[in-house]
């Protein structure tokens, strides 16, 4: 018997210049390429992916602050997995195996249940399907409650882009968000929605404010934004440039009103500001206890996201 590697078994799509590699675990993105040029940053096949790369992230996304929270007047516990900020992090399937149920030259779909527990007890098929084209790489997730009752829901993506070479402090990032979410400095925990122009000149949050396209530079983040600027279909759309005008841009529809976005900075070199990770998002931190744009998904109901990354 062949074991198969850490990240579970391996998918690669292709279109045009345009290439793909899935991973089981987490139905994570773990290599995307045009021309040979990475627009995600990759990990290896037999690696633990980390800081939860290219992975999918539901019934969730972002913390549930100290993972309790009230659906319809009962309450709920869920486990702390982020257990140095003492939260709920990221949903149920980021380390699940998820199984292979159709497959192209160009598109690969995957699915995995949410199986029903004592923090979260509703039973969930999900369906993960990419697929190349001339556009890049689109990602629909569709979750569908099998259960008996109305569940609680929510998604994002988790992918770190990669504009070229270099690091973030390299790049120019352009984030049509008019808003963002502070938060407190230890554990994260959001405290207001706030306009990233602040109350006036000079305010403290202007840093957040890339409406206008600038270099990250030092910028340290790692908050929600929402207020998201969008073309006449709806679309937001992040860009991130490298010098040389190489880059990679990241668009999505209505369904994702939020977007988390992280400098990705870390105490390991290999890790630290690598790349940026941008998240678009159902609902913001900690929506189960707040009920900010969670989705109410009924018994027997579907919700749909999608984005797409592609190469500029």
């Amino acid at each position: 018997m062949t074991n198969s590697p850490l990240s579970g078994e391996q998918t690669t799509i292709t279109h045009g210049p345009y290439s793909a590699t899935i991973a089981a675990v987490g139905a994570a993105l773990r290599v995307l390429t045009h021309d040979g040029r990475d627009l995600v940053v990759p990990f290896e096949a037999d690696e633990i992916r980390p800081v939860f790369r290219g992975a999918i992230l539901l019934p969730w996304p972002n913390r549930v602050v100290d993972g309790t929270y009230t659906f319809d007047g009962v309450d709920y516990q869920l486990p702390l997995t982020e257990p140095a900020r003492g939260h709920a992090l990221h949903g149920f399937l980021a380390w699940a195996r998820y199984t292979v149920i159709d497959r192209s030259d160009s598109s690969v779909t995957l699915t995995a249940d949410v199986v029903a527990n004592d923090g979260y007890p509703w039973p969930l098929t999900i369906e993960v399907t990419y697929a190349l084209g001339d556009d890049g790489l689109t990602t629909t997730v569709a979750a569908t409650n099998t259960g008996s009752s109305d569940a609680p829901y929510g998604t994002a993506p988790h992918p770190y882009l990669r504009a070229g070479e270099g690091h973030v402090d390299d790049w120019t990032l352009e984030l049509p968000a008019s808003q963002v979410v502070t938060v407190t400095e230890e554990r994260l925990l959001p405290v207001a929605v706030e306009p990233v122009d602040g109350p006036g000149a000079g305010s403290p949050l202007g840093v957040f404010d890339f409406r206008a396209p600038r270099v990250i530079g030092e910028t340290f983040i790692d908050h929600a934004f929402t207020g998201l600027t969008r073309d006449d279909s709806g679309v937001a759309r992040v860009v991130l440039r490298a010098a040389g005008d190489s880059g990679v841009s990241m668009t999505w529809g209505t369904e994702l009103p939020w977007v988390q976005v992280h400098t990705a900075d870390r105490p390991e070199a290999a890790l630290d500001r690598v790349g940026l990770a941008v998240e678009p998002m159902t609902c913001p931190p900690d929506a189960f206890s707040t009920g900010d744009d969670v989705v109410r998904l009924a018994p027997g109901a579907t919700h749909r996201a999608a984005w797409t990354i592609a190469a500029l």
